[in-house]
């Protein structure tokens, strides 16, 4: 009976995502533990085979920085943002589409979804600018300067036809945060921006950020003071107040950019949890953060 009560309580979210489509960001837990990853590729065919259109896009940061390494070379950031020569390109392309977006694409398929890896260069997915290099202020003296991040970049415009072709023929795509310029050289996105630009521009009806936090906390050291859910018209006051800080301030701007671009709902759970996709999305508490209008 219980399982049957869980099936119940599962119906009407089933019936009102029907053929609705649903962008999960795939980072944190999910992205470095092998069955972590294959838990969430499997729920996301869950996803499929009960009517939705699930998609994916992912990140690989620590991937990349661990590759880095073993080869010698040491990651740089400015601001959060790799700096990205044309020998860390050739890595991160290594890396994540070389990698990670088959290791994903591999899961999918073998939990029975018909899974395609691409990434922001296929059919002009994304196209991007390089991004202006960033003022830098020496902590010592005060004084200000210019770094230039290589090939990082930033979207100018997403083309969706082949996601909707995959899509329509009921492939699952998975997107490796690549974009190109109009020199056609690659550029170095952000995941979360890819998701939730992507998401924006498919009419999804929600944005699912996988993350290893169980979402916004009103105290970052307590789990028991999680922010169920929010509205957009609330989130200014929360980063004001330092609740939302730090990391979680990329993630909240992507939703919200995502909301205010016409996505439903945006979500950031805890990856770290099993079946936390499903939780989300099929039962009435749900376990993270909800952002809506």
């Amino acid at each position: 009976m219980e399982t049957v009560n869980i099936l119940i309580e599962a119906l009407p979210y089933i019936k009102k995502f029907h053929k609705k489509k649903v962008l999960i960001k795939y980072g944190g837990h999910a992205m470095i533990d092998s069955d972590a990853m294959s838990s969430t590729a499997r729920d996301t065919v869950l996803l499929k085979y009960v009517g939705m259109k699930p998609m994916v896009v992912h990140g690989g940061g620590p991937e990349i920085s661990r590759s880095m390494n073993k080869l010698g070379k040491k990651p740089k950031f400015i601001g959060g943002l790799r700096i990205t020569d044309q020998e860390t390109m050739d890595i991160v392309k290594m890396v994540l589409v070389g990698k990670i977006n088959t290791d994903i694409v591999s899961n999918i398929c073998l939990h029975g979804g018909k899974g395609v890896g691409i990434s922001g260069k296929d059919n002009h997915l994304i196209k991007a600018r390089k991004r202006a290099p960033q003022v830098v202020v020496d902590s010592t003296t005060g004084e200000e300067s210019t770094v230039d991040l290589g090939l990082v970049g930033e979207i100018e415009n997403v083309n969706p036809e082949i996601i909707d072709m995959l899509t329509e023929n009921d492939y699952i795509p998975i997107v490796s945060p690549i974009g190109v310029d109009e020199k056609a050289n690659t550029l170095n996105l952000n995941a979360d921006t890819v998701a939730g630009d992507i998401a924006a521009k498919v009419d999804a009806e929600k944005l699912i950020v996988l993350t290893d936090v169980p979402g916004i906390l009103e105290n970052p050291n307590d789990p028991e003071t999680l922010i169920k859910r929010v509205r957009v018209d609330e989130i200014m006051e929360l980063i004001d107040d330092g609740i939302v800080k730090d990391g979680m301030i990329p993630k909240v701007s992507t939703c919200l950019n995502a909301i205010d671009n016409g996505v439903k709902t945006a979500h950031i759970i805890d990856g770290r949890i099993k079946h936390s996709v499903l939780l989300e999305i099929f039962t009435k508490k749900g376990i993270g953060t909800m952002i809506t209008r």
